[in-house]
């Protein structure tokens, strides 16, 4: 079922990957998109309105919030998907990189939250706040341990952010599994080893930013309306458990 709406939506990070399925996904369904991210991109999906925007930078983010406020009158769905992590094992990493990560993947989409909040509290219409978190929350993320900390994090702020701002505003997590994106070498490395983690996936694929962005669609619609502090997990069935190629019986 397609969602139609004629929402006013932020997607932090909105201009490649993940972020752009879930702008494109938004101006599908009509809403007004704007997209922030640090530096523009080379091209934006068709209707979408751009502001440059670092969301580690309090004060930037103060400016976008006034921004919005002047020239949109205000905001409707906040979509908190600006975050990311390098390869980094624990035991090498400074607490200078470990600092960065939360700083981006937990205290940036917080101050974020607050502000649209504030903004959706005078609204008589409330509004709705998703957070991108990853599977890296559900399970031992080695290599990104910081980054699979501030999602789990994140997965707890969820909870208490839609109780403090019920009933007007609700918070919500869409929680990806392994996604396609430009940037799938540096997680998989080369077609042979996409295809291999595809492999591991019950649906034999990994996710598409589509997909991703027709969950914050729906999740962000009237068709979800009694959807709060929840996460909606998309992992395509989940990880193969590995004792079952190591058992040598009941091989399902």
């Amino acid at each position: 079922m397609e969602h139609r709406m004629t929402q006013r939506v932020l997607v932090t990070g909105g201009t490649k990957g993940v972020g752009r399925g879930i702008t494109e996904a938004f101006l599908r369904a009509g809403a007004r998109v704007l997209v922030c991210a640090r530096s523009a991109p080379e091209a934006l999906p068709s209707g979408a309105e751009f502001i440059a925007c670092d969301v580690r930078d309090t004060a930037a983010v103060d400016a976008l919030f006034a921004q919005i406020e002047r020239d949109y009158g205000g905001l409707d769905v906040l979509v908190n998907n600006a975050g990311g992590a390098p390869f980094a094992m624990a035991a090498t990493a400074s607490p200078r990189f470990h600092e960065k990560i939360f700083a981006l993947n937990l205290l940036a989409p917080l101050h974020l939250a607050q502000k649209a909040n504030a903004l959706m509290q005078r609204q008589d219409g409330g509004g709705v706040i998703e957070f991108i978190g990853s599977v890296s929350a559900l399970r031992p993320s080695p290599g990104t341990a910081a980054y699979g900390a501030a999602k789990a994090a994140v997965l707890s702020l969820v909870q208490s952010l839609a109780v403090e701002w019920a009933p007007k505003v609700r918070v919500v997590a869409v929680t990806p599994g392994p996604v396609r994106t430009e940037l799938s070498a540096l997680h998989y490395g080369d077609d042979a080893g996409v295809a291999a983690v595809a492999k591991t996936i019950p649906l034999q694929r990994l996710a598409e930013p589509a997909d991703i962005g027709a969950a914050c669609v729906w999740l962000a619609s009237a068709a979800a309306a009694y959807v709060s502090g929840a996460q909606l997990i998309l992992h395509g069935g989940g990880e193969r458990p590995a004792f079952l190629d190591a058992a040598n019986v009941n091989k399902p």
